[in-house]
């Protein structure tokens, strides 16, 4: 038993003198007490539960320094900071990592030594350097807290090598109990952390996974920016946190969302630890509004009011999931989890898999099946993510608090596919995952088909009147219904129960529903700018009305209409409605000298059009894109700047002149000026570039295939065509 100060005063009076509350949730209490009492303790519970509570106040209250091993500095930072704050005093509680100086480990060692500190945070990186194991065995310690525990395990989200070593690393400094900590842990991983900690014999705290107040909402990833603009902007001034799988997409979603008028900010481990932490600062007082970031973000941090959590896209596993959406209303009030999903980077983090170990290889193909099975499923997703953490879950009580139960699907009896499927996991003899299952039954051959001779089965093909989708939602359901298991330590191997069995002696209705189909998504998910990407105009009215606007200025300027505006330009106008000048410029092929010579009447035009036919603008999925100007591009630019010849700034890219010429379209098409004629001047007769710009002038269309069939001249080539027309559009229209 662990010596503690007054140890039969009420632990309330200590709750309420550090903490300031009145009363424990949930198992805190029954949890403090086990670990004063000597005993080791397994505690479960998810975030916004009070998990560090657990640990922070027996550590407060006992003799000694407890030693709390975290995964991360920024986590180490926070939850310093917050025990100082109740605490009174800054020795109170430290952190031991790289990120200390030699005078800064010197006093924190002294006021351990002195008895000063209660709670020391030490990474697991830093607890096997032999001076610390030293130090540590020399001093008073109370207990072990290790938090993240699931970073024990390879079956966890956040495997970290270094957990599995803490076992014999904390025997080497003494025997002292310990309490493992985690908010994600499948039964899986419940042992892995047991078994490693040889904590067979710990008590186990294992509270409900259920958040009642966190909406699940999964949606298509199509114009994904788009999306999350238009959802930020439904709920100004909320906190929330948006997570992406690289870095690059972070800085490009917090740079878009900047100048979108939102208060983001990055945060990636490419940051370097000043910046990180500002950000993380700014945050949580409230200075930005939206961190986008990588899974590296939020572990730990205790900001109550985060609104919402947003996936652009879906995690590697569905621990990680849930342990980010997790972040959001750990107050107990409002927590919006909505995640955009498209096979496409399923796959594309299948590959990221390849150069793996085997055995990781078939835990990471399992977890992200899990993930897919989540994303696409068309059932209560709170039953289906609750089950996966091994508790059951009574849908009825969901109250529509997932996309899926709030806008629910028609169901079927599905009695004879559920037999079907039973029938062909006997058939194969239990030992295959489901997407062979959905093989066998849809019929399709391939190689592990064909070398198992299960095309040879009577079942095989029996089920190719319906799709794959169909045969792998009747699976899923029937994991969730209990009436099949996955065997884990298979990698997900496909067996029967004994409701399954029972299932099929004696079938009865069971009501399933057909999965989400989520293959109409956006190939490529690049940062999306303003502008419609290709098709015909939204809005065939307006367009043709701005078409006659467009040759009446034309006219007036005695120039061809698409020196105006292209009709990219006027198809974009017609999709976002743009009102005044500002909008304008957004538009795809317009910049701010375009929108400021010829825009004043098209948004007036506009304007009257939207007011008279009512029409609901849809302004808030306008994304003004950033300012993306390759190296080479502004290169070029500041190369035509100073007059240098065009031959030379070719030499200098590693281009050959026609892909110069490419590049430099590219930028007078979308409405940058770019000052040429001190080239052509020189390179190009006179006369020749007056009979281009006369036929340009009069042309309908800027097409070089159709100038050279009208021009007929044998001195004027592809070339000169397109550096006089080059010069014609800058000049008159940007």
């Amino acid at each position: 038993m662990l010596e503690v100060a007054d140890s039969q005063a009420q632990l309330t009076d200590h709750l309420q003198h550090f903490f300031g509350f009145n009363a424990f949730k949930g198992d805190q209490e029954a949890i403090i007490r086990n670990i004063l009492d000597g005993n080791d303790t397994f505690v479960i519970m998810p975030t916004g539960g009070g998990k560090s509570l657990c640990y922070q106040l027996p550590a407060l209250i006992s003799e000694g320094t407890a030693i709390v091993v975290s995964p991360l500095i920024a986590l180490m930072k926070n939850q310093v900071d917050s025990i100082r704050n109740f605490g009174g005093e800054n020795g109170i509680a430290h952190f031991l990592n790289s990120s200390l100086n030699k005078s800064e480990i010197a006093q924190v060692k002294a006021d351990i030594t002195n008895g000063v500190t209660k709670l020391l945070y030490v990474a697991p990186e830093s607890l096997t350097k032999d001076e610390n194991v030293q130090f540590l065995r020399e001093i008073n310690i109370s207990f072990f807290a290790i938090d993240e525990a699931h970073c024990i395990s390879e079956w966890g989200h956040d495997f970290r090598p270094e957990y599995r070593r803490l076992r014999p690393i904390i025997e080497a400094i003494g025997s002292v109990p310990i309490m493992a900590l985690t908010a994600t842990a499948t039964p899986k991983v419940q042992q892995d952390i047991m078994k490693n900690l040889n904590m067979n014999d710990a008590t186990l705290f294992k509270s409900s996974f259920n958040r009642p107040n966190l909406y699940y909402e999964v949606r298509p990833k199509k114009d994904v920016v788009k999306e999350i603009i238009k959802f930020i902007r439904l709920h100004p001034g909320k906190s929330g946190i948006i997570y992406c799988l690289s870095r690059k997409k972070v800085e490009e979603l917090a740079e878009t969302l900047q100048v979108n008028g939102i208060k983001a900010l990055p945060y990636h481990a490419g940051l370097d630890a000043s910046t990180r932490a500002s950000h993380q600062d700014k945050f949580l007082m409230e200075e930005a509004d939206v961190i986008v970031a990588t899974i590296a973000f939020g572990m730990g941090i205790d900001k109550p009011d985060v609104r919402f959590v947003i996936h652009h896209e879906m995690p590697k596993s569905l621990e990680g999931y849930y342990q980010e959406t997790g972040r959001a209303g750990r107050d107990g009030g409002e927590g919006i989890c909505l995640s955009f999903y498209s096979y496409d980077d399923i796959q594309k983090l299948e590959k990221f898999l390849k150069n793996k170990h085997v055995a990781e290889q078939e835990i990471g193909q399992q977890l992200l099946a899990e993930t897919t099975g989540y994303a696409e499923t068309s059932m209560c997703r709170r039953k289906f993510l609750l089950h996966y953490f091994g508790e059951e879950y009574d849908d009825s009580g969901c109250n529509s608090m997932c996309d899926n139960c709030r806008h629910p699907k028609k169901k079927f009896d599905g009695q004879e596919d559920v037999c079907l499927a039973l029938d062909t996991v006997l058939a194969v003899k239990e030992r295959f995952k489901d997407k062979h299952i959905v093989h066998v039954l849809t019929g399709q051959i391939n190689s592990a088909i064909k070398s198992y001779k299960h095309d040879q089965l009577e079942l095989f093909s029996k089920g190719s009147d319906k799709s794959a989708l169909h045969w792998s939602s009747v699976i899923r359901q029937a994991v969730v219904q209990g009436l099949l298991e996955k065997e884990v330590e298979n990698y997900g191997t496909l067996k029967l129960t004994k409701a399954g069995f029972d299932f099929l002696e004696n079938p009865k209705e069971m009501m399933i529903t057909e999965d989400h189909d989520y293959s109409d998504t956006d190939e490529d998910d690049e940062i999306i700018t303003a502008g419609n990407q290709g098709g015909g105009a939204a809005d065939e009215t307006l367009f043709a009305i701005l078409k006659d606007l467009t040759r009446k200025i034309a006219k007036r300027h005695n120039m061809p209409p698409y020196v105006i505006f292209q009709e990219q330009s006027l198809i974009d106008m017609t999709i976002q409605y743009p009102v005044n000048l500002n909008e304008l410029k957004q538009i795809a092929g317009v910049g701010a000298g375009k929108a400021e010579k010829y825009g004043k009447e098209f948004v007036q035009v506009i304007a009257d059009y939207v007011r008279d036919n009512e029409i609901d603008r849809p302004m808030n999925m306008v994304v003004k894109s950033i300012v993306n100007k390759s190296t080479q591009k502004v290169h070029i630019i500041q190369s035509v700047d100073r007059k240098i010849a065009l031959e030379d700034i070719a030499d200098a890219r590693g281009l050959s002149m026609e892909q110069l010429i490419e590049e430099m379209e590219a930028i007078v098409y979308s409405g940058t000026r770019l000052d040429i004629g001190y080239y052509i001047d020189d390179s190009i007769d006179e006369e020749i570039q007056d009979e281009i710009i006369d036929y340009f002038r009069k042309a309908e269309t800027d097409s070089i295939a159709v100038a050279l069939k009208e021009l007929g001249d044998d001195e004027i080539g592809e070339q000169e065509l397109r550096l006089v027309r080059l010069r014609f559009i800058s000049e008159n229209g940007n």
